[in-house]
């Protein structure tokens, strides 16, 4: 499990003495990794509140290893270019953004369309304004040559790695289904390379102990492009197997359940050594930016970020850095956008109509109007049910959970409207 630092909760690696029923058990901190913990028991997640305001993902604790090689590869104090590639449904994202500046930008596709709300839910829950969504094939991204410092592909596998996890899919195993996902893998990786700087990072891992969808895929793009392999530095302790691709030697990264708290995993990073032809930047339309002094100043009483440019897309006014208009107008002219920082909301007669995505934001300002619910109406909000707010107040009011927030409600006269998205409800 893997906590938001956007949203922090926990003091000293436990829940604050106020929290009368904490939302789970915390076990030991997953080592490499930092803000992530192994639990005791796998709780109900979709019975706490805290989980639906984005303050913790829940992830698999060997694929989190992707934020230590981000972090012994990567000068994580500069502005980057980051490319999710199979992003979906989020956890890796989430690390990302997690680890990356403010200025940096992180895009998260996703190719499957059925897979890119769930990415969209979790990304917007996660609250971070430096994202962008898309839902592309990769062979699109050759429309941005040396783009990208760093390009995730953790790669759509056999999945042998999760047998523990998941003994139903074993019966599904077969070589076919290997060979078949290392010609895909060898696909994704060819029509990607080129949206990858000169020295720049690509980091390839899979949930699949084959080598024919790991090591021999590294030997499959050291044949075909100019790199390196760059040799990580695991503590002995964790366990962690270092192998050697067979023609070219590079390192990768093994885990297996009977040595590590995890499952099965595989992870290389590779840097490239080629001369791009790098795409030259757009010019920043300035005509999106039409956004009124007054709905400027309604959405100050909710903002405390001054970095943030507000941008019109259609209808919506969305929330960027303003370091990153440049890479949002190359982004918007050659991909779909499913999400683009954070959508604020729009434009009324006489007020800001607000957008979920605002409620879950990291950059609200602490002091803004906040309806604290216990947690039996917190579970009634996420559910649609009515419930009872003892408040004076009219209008638009962000509700939440121990101070932090899930979404809105408009105050009208003697009644309440819930704006928690209909398609994000909880059924339990």
């Amino acid at each position: 499990m893997h906590m938001n630092p956007g949203k922090p909760i926990l003091r000293d690696n436990n829940w604050p003495m106020e929290i009368n029923e904490t939302p789970f058990e915390i076990s030991n901190p997953v080592p490499w990794a930092a803000d992530a913990y192994y639990l005791s028991s796998r709780p109900s997640f979709t019975l706490d509140p805290l989980f639906h305001a984005g303050l913790y993902y829940v992830q698999e604790a060997s694929g989190m290893f992707v934020s230590y090689a981000i972090k012994q590869t990567v000068d994580l104090t500069q502005n980057l270019r980051i490319l999710d590639l199979c992003a979906a449904p989020g956890g890796k994202s989430t690390l990302l953004q997690s680890l990356i500046s403010p200025g940096s930008l992180l895009v998260s596709n996703e190719v499957i369309k059925s897979r890119v709300s769930v990415l969209y839910q979790n990304m917007t829950k996660w609250g971070f304004a430096n994202g962008i969504i898309t839902n592309n094939d990769p062979s699109h991204f050759k429309k941005l040559p040396g783009f990208f410092d760093v390009i995730l592909i953790d790669a759509p596998c056999s999945g042998s790695g999760l047998f523990r996890k998941d003994p139903e899919s074993a019966k599904t195993w077969n070589t076919d289904l290997v060979q078949l996902c290392s010609k895909r893998q060898r696909r994704i990786l060819t029509d990607v390379w080129d949206s990858l700087k000169d020295d720049g990072l690509m980091i390839y891992s899979t949930c699949s102990y084959s080598r024919e969808e790991n090591e021999d895929i590294l030997d499959f793009v050291f044949q075909q492009h100019p790199c390196i392999s760059i040799q990580l530095s695991p503590d002995p302790a964790w366990n962690i197997i270092k192998t050697n691709s067979e023609k070219a030697g590079a390192y990768g990264y093994r885990f297996y359940p009977d040595k590590v708290l995890g499952e099965g995993f595989f992870l290389s990073v590779i840097q490239k050594k080629q001369p791009v032809a790098y795409l030259r930047k757009s010019k920043i339309n300035r005509n999106l930016v039409r956004v009124s002094v007054s709905t400027i100043n309604r959405i100050d009483t909710w903002i405390q970020e001054n970095s943030l440019n507000y941008i019109k897309i259609g209808e919506s006014i969305h929330a960027l850095p303003e370091a990153l208009l440049n890479e949002f107008e190359m982004l918007k002219n050659n991909f779909y956008l499913k999400k683009a920082g954070i959508r604020i909301g729009k434009e009324g007669v006489n007020e800001l109509i607000p957008d979920h995505e605002l409620a879950l934001a990291n950059f609200l300002k602490h002091d803004s109007a906040l309806l604290d619910l216990s947690k039996a109406d917190a579970l009634r909000y996420l559910r649609g049910e009515p419930f009872g707010i003892k408040s004076s107040e009219k209008g638009w009011q962000a509700v939440g959970f121990l101070e932090h927030r899930m979404g809105w409600v408009k105050l009208i006269e003697k009644r309440m409207n819930n704006y928690y998205p209909k398609s994000w409800r909880i059924r339990q």
